[in-house]
């Protein structure tokens, strides 16, 4: 499979304003050491063309990804190593899937749908930063909606045109 991420640090955004419709993730606060249930939102297609996949790169960190297959799409896990070995639960991980993609359905321009995975979000995690989960719409033609954009130091995801969806990491819960 063709890599479709393009590296952040080469992502040059030329003025334009931010997007007002774009992918994002129903819950956007989630705890370190916890699982949790990505919802992805998908509010329309690809200017007037419909969207035909939905691609989403695992960030480092989350692990343990489990995608939710939904009817008319076909499911799509790439696997490969972690940047390092994780503990999950007792068990050591040292790879798992690094990239889902639903592909094969049709989502009309003027339709909405929720793309769905579970993941685990491991204790190296960062507390009190944002967690970016980059999701790439592909249309026919060539025609895609990336929200793969990350903020650089002292900007916000509101100005970016086209921001990847973001959940903030809080501090890990304490069992009562």
């Amino acid at each position: 499979m063709v890599k479709f991420f393009i590296s952040v640090a080469a992502l040059t955004v030329l003025g334009g304003t931010a997007a007002f419709a774009h992918s994002t993730l129903e819950v956007t606060e989630a705890h370190v050491g916890s699982s949790y249930k990505a919802i992805i939102r998908v509010p329309h297609g690809c200017e007037g063309k419909p969207t035909i996949a939905v691609r989403v790169k695992i960030p480092e960190g989350m692990i343990a990804a489990k995608p939710m297959p939904k009817p008319g799409w076909t499911l799509e896990k790439i696997k490969g190593p972690y940047e390092k070995s994780y503990d999950y639960f007792g068990t050591p991980m040292k790879e798992g899937v690094k990239e889902i993609a639903w592909k094969g359905g049709s989502l009309a321009d003027d339709e909405y749908d929720e793309f769905v995975f579970r993941a685990f979000l491991t204790d190296s995690l960062p507390v009190g930063k944002t967690l970016y989960v980059p999701v790439v719409q592909d249309c026919p033609e060539g025609a895609a909606e990336r929200w793969i954009e990350i903020p650089a130091e002292g900007q916000s995801s509101d100005d970016l045109e086209y921001p990847a969806p973001a959940i903030k990491l809080l501090q890990k819960q304490t069992e009562h």
